[in-house]
């Protein structure tokens, strides 16, 4: 089937809107943009508060979603998605889906170059898709957009066919993200050190061009003057209006609250909900709020590891966190309870699981006591054969947001009046990724943004290893969750779709007791008022090309 207009396929039909308009008038009609008051205004620069700062700047290496958020103005992608889950042309003017989903069709947008002067063609997409999927790249998100990824093929300088060892439904949702968007061949031929360290060798097609990076400062993309190739839908053409966009790392909620009232940044994003009200007081600004599609900000359960290959342990945990009055104590209200690995904003969400794990202490302490953890030592923590029972979960705080270390320390008094004792050690970046990618831990948290619950995938099939790049951080070996994820992926059958994810959902939840989930990641973003035509894809990144200054 050719798609040369805007399509909607079955995956997505009749998905949540996702797309915030940051502006106080006009919503959003596409990704591309929002329809404002006023005329737009070139020049100017755009001056916007971040509340972390990236590892690494190479999207097709770092999972981290701050480092999409920077380069969704510096990469473009094949297609792009709207609020309502169509996919409209963007560097792809039309594509083929063969009918057993195995392979698609791009034909390529012609005229377009890298900002090195290098032609976007067939073999720029070849060769990015290819190093994505090459072990030795150790990509640790992008390789699973790609899923069953078996080649690219040159049919001709502007007609690309991507092919995959088995159906795979999810791949044109995946390339509408930034970590499958395009750096420029010359820019791969750097090394990944230089990818990694930003500046320079980030090389896209996009509005915008990646000018400047100080460590621990900040960010500067300046507009790219030739850029004439937005998605079709978007409100104008030509290049952006801003002339720069400089994206401060401000780690501190209450920095990061006053550089906006005091009107010395534009947009600050993940406003604490401490300071909302104080923010939404002040005439100038606005507070935005929109929930995350993807993956909700949860805690994963190594099922692999010491007293958590025992489900009673696992499930013990769950009920012995009073997760609702955690939520509703650290994030007054801004945030709700999640019941599922899925946020209620991703397609195929099961909304059954809301109010399935109730906390029960009472419950939790007889689960203990059947796995043999009956013994007591001085401090009170359960012990079995001498040992206590005790459950480690790393952070690394720099890169830690959103109050998530207060929220691990409330975990860790309800659990320790049950007797479980969590070790919360603090580690460096390098040691924290290390352990990671070796399993070495007990507990693992994060959120993830993905309009697709494909995401499920990554999360909890066998084959989504840390250690492999994938994102399976609870260790799960579940055969029915691999069948049930590795047939969602084969289908674009919306109704079998949601059958599909919702078995995964409870099992993962209420049977494997693999996740323990907190709450839906909300971006609550204070926007000056001065800032017009800024919004945020369905894919969570916020949207610099329309934007302006009024």
């Amino acid at each position: 089937m050719r798609h040369s207009r805007p399509v909607r396929l079955a995956l997505v039909a009749g998905a949540a809107a996702a797309t915030l308009a940051l502006t106080a008038c006009g919503s959003d009609s596409g990704s591309g943009g929002s329809a404002t008051a006023g005329t737009p205004k070139a020049g100017g620069t755009l001056t916007y508060a971040l509340d972390v700062e990236p590892t690494c700047f190479d999207l097709q290496v770092n999972p981290q979603g701050i480092t999409g958020d920077i380069e969704r103005g510096v990469v473009d992608s094949l297609v792009t998605i709207d609020a309502k889950g169509s996919f409209h042309p963007w560097l792809a003017s039309s594509w083929q889906v063969a009918p057993d989903l195995k392979s698609y069709t791009f034909k390529l947008r012609e005229g377009v170059t890298f900002t090195d002067g290098t032609p976007f063609d067939a073999s720029a997409v070849k060769v990015n898709f290819d190093r994505v999927a090459d072990p030795k790249t150790k990509s640790q998100y992008a390789a699973t957009l790609l899923g069953p990824y078996s080649g690219t093929e040159i049919i001709d300088p502007h007609t690309v066919k991507v092919s995959f060892s088995k159906p795979f439904s999810p791949f044109l949702q995946g390339a509408s993200t930034p970590n499958l968007g395009f750096y420029s061949p010359k820019s791969l031929t750097k090394g990944p050190d230089a990818l990694c360290a930003g500046g320079s060798a980030i090389i896209g097609t996009g509005p915008f061009v990646f000018s400047g990076y100080t460590k621990g400062q900040s960010v500067t993309l300046t507009k790219n003057a030739a850029y004439n190739w937005a998605p079709q839908q978007t409100p104008h053409t030509g290049a952006a209006y801003l002339d720069k966009v400089v994206f401060r790392f401000l780690t501190e909620d209450p920095v990061r609250s006053g550089a906006i009232t005091s009107r010395q940044v534009d947009v600050a994003t993940s406003i604490s909900p401490s300071d909302a009200k104080t923010v939404e007081a002040d005439n100038g600004l606005k507070i935005q709020k929109v929930e995350d599609a993807g993956g909700s900000y949860a805690i994963y359960l190594n099922t692999a590891r010491g007293a958590l290959t025992d489900v009673r342990v696992r499930k013990a945990i769950q009920l012995g966190t009073d997760i609702d009055q955690i939520v509703k104590t650290v994030y007054f209200g801004q945030y709700q309870r999640s019941w599922s690995p899925l946020t209620p904003g991703t397609p195929s969400y099961d909304s059954s699981l809301d109010g399935s794990l109730k906390f029960d202490p009472t419950a939790a302490g007889k689960l203990l006591d059947e796995a043999g953890w009956t013994g007591r030592d001085a401090q009170g923590y359960r012990t079995k054969d001498g040992k206590r029972l005790t459950v480690d979960w790393p952070w690394n705080p720099p890169h830690t947001r959103e109050q998530r270390a207060v929220v691990a320390q409330a975990i860790q008094a309800d659990l320790k009046k049950i007797g479980v004792d969590i070790s919360h050690p603090a580690l460096d970046i390098g040691a924290f990724v290390a352990l990671a990618g070796s399993g070495q831990y007990d507990l693992y948290d994060f959120s993830w943004t993905r309009f697709d619950p494909d995401i499920l995938r990554g999360f909890f099939n066998s084959a989504s290893t840390p250690a492999t790049g994938g994102q399976n951080a609870a260790n799960l070996k579940d055969p029915k969750v691999d069948e049930w994820t590795d047939a969602g992926a084969a289908t674009l059958d919306k109704a079998k779709r949601d059958e599909l994810y919702a078995k995964v959902q409870h099992q993962v939840v209420l049977t494997d007791a693999a996740v323990l989930p907190v709450y839906v990641p909300t971006k609550v973003v204070a926007v000056a008022n001065r800032v017009q035509g800024l919004s945020v894809d369905p894919n969570g990144k916020p949207l610099l090309y329309n934007a302006w200054r009024s």
